[in-house]
């Protein structure tokens, strides 16, 4: 398996990456934004992406986002094949991911919103921390890039104060990280707590 930077090269793999993104939703039933195989290709062309590859088979992806005149990065767009899922792959690519970030951007804060208890784990191991939505990036085009997900109007309801996702920071003038690990039952907890009070208002 090769975890590589992205580059133009790739760009025969941007239509199977915006399937698997869509296709995870899908089965999920949780929200995931859309994105064009034109998006991903400016990832790809600018080198702030990611992708693993077996041979010529796709088995993963991430890219990054800038906001803010490069004072906020995102590491976006997460996604494992389903033939490689369940091996650990997840977690390469994101330390991967990672390492980019810190390396073009290196005075960035890195942030994340996420409805996934395993990349919660992840981003915590990585020194990530749980935040409002408050210190994440006031951008308004990162606002509108959740539009496509099936939750957006939990985020206009809330005024953008909060969502079904977890906003997640890392800030690189924070360097300790915790030795203590992440605890699970906790974002298990947080998430159902949202679930409880968003999607039942939804129905009503």
């Amino acid at each position: 398996m090769d975890i590589v930077i992205a580059n133009e090269s790739h760009f025969k793999y941007a239509q199977i990456i915006c399937d698997t993104i869509a296709k995870s939703a899908q089965v999920r039933g949780t929200g995931i934004a859309k994105r064009t195989p034109e998006y991903i290709n400016k990832k790809l062309s600018n080198g702030n992406a990611v992708i693993a590859l077996e041979g010529d088979k796709f088995a993963g992806f991430c890219y990054i986002e800038v906001w803010g005149h490069e004072k906020y990065v995102a590491n976006s767009g997460l996604i494992v094949h389903p033939d490689y899922r369940n091996q650990g792959l997840a977690k390469k690519i994101k330390n991967e991911i990672f390492k980019l970030s810190t390396s073009k951007f290196p005075d960035a804060k890195i942030f994340g919103i996420t409805t996934g208890l395993a990349v919660m784990k992840i981003n915590y191991e990585l020194g990530y921390k749980p935040v409002t939505f408050s210190e994440l990036t006031d951008d308004p085009e990162f606002w509108k890039g959740c539009q496509t997900c099936k939750n957006f109007d939990v985020l206009t309801r809330t005024e953008q104060k909060m969502c079904l996702c977890t906003g997640m920071l890392y800030d690189p003038k924070v360097k300790a990280k915790s030795t203590k690990k992440p605890n699970s039952k906790v974002y298990q907890k947080l998430k159902s707590l949202k679930e409880s009070i968003f999607l039942k208002k939804n129905t009503k």
